[in-house]
């Protein structure tokens, strides 16, 4: 079994599909082992994000990161990693498969709902961010 982290940004928070959401992971056959309601401070945001410091998108992105709440989860699955990132769909969400959180649920590449590690690196990183081990069940 792997495991993988992954967000329920802030425009899915505010439009109340959070739980359509959840719906299509656990479609999906993900196990959801953590899970929480949280909102990220810009710094926090900014750390997170840390990788794309020098994009020029990183400030618009940890200021949406941080406009509201999110829900934080690691989810655990064969090739959980792939299989995220696969659910998940293209950035931009008219570029998204049928059949995608992003394509169902996306407003547009900024407001694209959802996030996940990219790969076992980032997620030995993003998962320990936001949960203990003592959260994860």
């Amino acid at each position: 079994m792997e495991r993988t982290f992954a967000i329920i940004k802030p425009d899915a928070v505010e439009r109340n599909v959070t739980g359509k959401v959840l719906e299509m992971i656990e479609a999906a056959g993900f196990n959801i082992v953590g899970m929480k309601k949280i909102r990220l401070s810009k710094s926090q945001a900014e750390g997170f994000y840390y990788v794309h410091s020098e994009r020029p998108f990183f400030g618009d992105l940890c200021s949406f990161m941080s406009r509201g709440p999110v829900i934080a989860l690691v989810l655990e699955k064969e090739d959980a990693i792939l299989s995220w990132r696969g659910l998940m769909g293209a950035t931009n969400p008219a570029n998204a498969e049928a059949g995608t959180i992003r394509k169902a649920l996306g407003v547009s590449i900024e407001e694209n709902t959802v996030h996940g590690s990219d790969s076992p690196e980032s997620a030995s990183f993003e998962i320990p961010y936001f949960f203990s081990q003592l959260e994860l069940v």
